[in-house]
């Protein structure tokens, strides 16, 4: 009806997106700020507490359906979750009504934060009907709350008629004012808004400020003055700001409608005008940016919304029915994206039943550092399970979404929330085991020497020249630098020693097994020479022997030559294998030509035991095909085991698989050859003749 007369109207009450909205009222300006901000304040007040499990309370009206739609997305959106959602009747509010839509809130008992957008009356309603339930209400006053619409005149009015409030701890957004009033009672309420009046604009009432019919007298034309300082205390409480501010916007309007007048161009305008009227001021009003400096602490903005700043305020209520206001943070908009919030969490005085700590409202407890979040299935994202981080890696923060691996050259802790170095670790002198292997190749480097002084001083024995004293003497020098080699493996690997390990090994031991198979090759070629008429004779001799010893271990050569000249051995580490630890090791470069080299010593070793094998039965005092039979035997055995050993075996534990096989193979060919020949050497002397290795031999054909 207003808006047929072109008046304009003035709402300084909560922004009210209907009016905003309604084309049908062009002449409603809007003095509430934009609640938005207050939306964005909400957020961030839960974030920072931690908070994730809340709910929503609004009116069934268009303001809270507003409220709603804004806050749910924005909520979500934030990693929020929502518990419920509750829309309060106002039309007709009883017993069973509030029963009804605080079930949610009852049967949520982790959700302790409770976000309400409504009048303070509609919870004090609630409060009168559930005092017979002590448990619902217990439910519903053991949270904190969050809103906007406490104010303390209402808040103080209830407190006197109903002490069980839920309000100790509440938090709500008030806007910003820069004088803060505390109020006894409703008087000095009206009496703040008569002073607004008589000092600002020099208005007064005809009657009394109770009356019904009373006049407002102002004088047009004077200038407005500020009020004083006693008024201002009064006004600028942050239940009247809105309200001065609104005051302040209409004098500023009134003022420059007034000082147009006597501008030249707009002399027509008034013309025949002696008083302003009401449409005249809405050039004025539209334009507020024109005004801005008259309200302190508050602007608007290009679309016309005032986009003051909201204190957050701590609401404590007292043993004697008072409540005091203790402001905690602020929320404010710093340009068009960047939102400032702080808040002191030391000052805020927690409800009592959550003794003085911070209260939790969570749908699931947070995940230590350690551990990640597993969403559940058809659950909200704020409901999930904490599961340990995998091997490898960590989780360094509370509810991490994804576990990090640490880098190649740390790892984690036990509980996995730190990554530390690793430990540099190969097989040493010092340790256990390498201590062990140390020990057994010297020992068998001590024996390998004593049998092969046994040799040389009994060299011209029947014993020692049978089946080729100079083999005898290459495989025992063999078989001492075969335990010799075992050295390489142990230590810190270096560049030399990377390159001699695999290569000195592989072509020790072929030179070693091509003896072995020169001796049995010897075996045969003499029994078959010593048939009459043999065509072998002309093979007897160190001519044969010499031959297959140099040209089997000729080939092996030319594939170790190969492998140093194509892709070297190199000292390398091994961050992966071991948890916690790097292995220094060395890398065989090509691991092609490695199983290449241990394949034709395999197939040396092989071809040896089959002819031994096939010579065992030959006739002879001192036949070798038995006695190398049994060494091939045990050598295949341990680097057949050597491979599927080795492949499943990590760290410095590879090399010392090496060195036991190393070790045990030659201890074979050493044990099994060469001991029962220094048995008859040194306690059967009476056998190592050349009559009785005559007679066995007659004896045989």
């Amino acid at each position: 009806m207003l808006s047929i007369y072109k008046m304009p109207q003035i709402s300084y009450n909560v922004d009210n997106h209907v009016l905003k909205e309604e084309p049908h009222l062009p002449f409603m300006y809007q003095m509430a700020p934009n609640q938005d901000l207050y939306f964005m304040g909400i957020v961030k007040m839960i974030l920072h507490f931690q908070w994730n499990w809340i709910g929503l309370l609004a009116l069934d009206n268009d303001e809270g359906e507003k409220f709603l739609r804004t806050m749910t997305p924005m909520v979500i959106g934030s990693g929020i979750c929502i518990a419920f959602t509750i829309r309060i009747p106002i039309q007709y509010l009883d017993e069973k009504a509030v029963r009804s839509w605080s079930h949610p809130i009852h049967q949520q008992r982790k959700c302790n934060i409770l976000v309400y957008h409504g009048d303070i009356y509609y919870v004090m309603t609630v409060v009168i009907f559930m005092k017979p339930d002590k448990s619902t209400i217990t439910s519903l006053v053991g949270k904190v709350w969050i809103t906007t619409f406490f104010h303390e005149v209402s808040l103080r009015v209830f407190l006197g008629m109903f002490p069980v409030l839920p309000i100790h701890g509440t938090f709500s957004f008030t806007i910003r004012g820069n004088k803060n009033a505390d109020y006894d009672d409703l008087d000095s309420y009206f009496f703040a808004l008569d002073k607004t009046g008589d000092g600002a604009f020099h208005c007064f009432n005809s009657n009394h400020r109770l009356s019904v019919k009373r006049w407002k007298i102002c004088r047009e034309k004077e200038e407005k003055e500020a009020p004083s300082q006693d008024v201002l205390e009064m006004i600028l409480s942050q239940d009247n700001y809105r309200i001065y501010n609104s005051i302040q916007v209409v004098a500023e309007a009134l003022k420059a409608a007034s000082l147009s007048r006597a501008d030249r161009s707009l002399k027509e305008q008034w013309k025949g005008s002696q008083k302003l009227q009401p449409w005249q001021l809405h050039p004025f009003l539209k334009n507020f940016q024109s005004y801005n400096n008259a309200i302190e602490g508050a602007y608007f903005d290009e679309n016309g919304d005032m986009a003051v700043g909201f204190d957050i305020v701590n609401w404590v209520a007292t043993p004697n029915r008072s409540v005091k206001r203790v402001k905690v943070g602020s929320v404010e908009r710093r340009g068009a994206e960047e939102i400032k919030f702080n808040i002191d969490q030391d000052i805020v005085v927690w409800p009592e039943w959550f003794n003085e700590t911070l209260p939790q409202s969570r749908c699931t407890e947070s995940c230590p550092p350690g551990y990640v979040k597993l969403v559940k299935e058809g659950a909200p994202l704020c409901c999930y399970d904490c599961a340990p981080c995998v091997e490898g890696t960590i989780s360094t923060q509370e509810d991490s979404t994804q576990c990090l691996r640490c880098p190649e050259d740390e790892h984690p802790n036990k509980i996995r929330d730190q990554c530390f170095p690793k430990r540099i670790t190969f097989l040493t002198y010092e340790e256990p085991l390498g201590m062990l292997l140390n020990v057994l190749a010297l020992f068998f480097i001590l024996a390998t020497g004593f049998v092969l002084g046994i040799f040389i001083k009994y060299l011209e024995t029947p014993v020692v020249k049978a089946n080729n004293r100079d083999l005898s003497y290459i495989l025992l020098i063999s078989l001492l630098l075969s335990f010799l080699s075992s050295f390489l493996f142990i230590g810190q690997p270096h560049q030399v020693t990377c390159l001699l390990r695999q290569t000195a090994f592989s072509i020790i031991f072929s030179v070693a097994v091509s003896s072995v198979l020169a001796k049995t090759v010897t075996v045969v070629v003499a029994f078959m020479a010593s048939k009459p008429g043999s065509r072998m004779r002309k093979w007897l001799g160190k001519s044969l022997a010499n031959f297959i010893v140099f040209s089997c271990s000729s080939i092996q050569v030319g594939i170790c030559t190969l492998w140093l000249g194509i892709a070297p051995p190199f000292p390398d580490s091994d961050m992966h294998s071991q948890p916690g630890e790097i292995v220094l090791q060395c890398n065989e470069g090509s691991v092609v030509m490695f199983y290449a080299a241990l394949g034709y010593m395999g197939f040396l070793a092989a071809i040896c035991f089959t002819v031994a094998f096939l010579a065992r039965k030959l006739p002879g005092a001192f036949n070798e095909a038995k006695l190398i039979t049994f060494s091939m035997l045990v050598f295949c055995s341990v680097w057949v085991s050597f491979v599927p050993t080795y492949l499943s075996t990590k760290g410095k534990y590879m090399v010392a698989v090496q060195v036991f096989s190393i070790l045990a193979s030659s201890l074979g060919l050493l044990g099994c050859i060469f001991l029962p020949k220094c048995y008859i050497l040194l306690l059967r002397p009476q056998l190592n003749t050349k009559e009785q290795l005559m007679v066995k031999l007659s004896d045989g054909l």
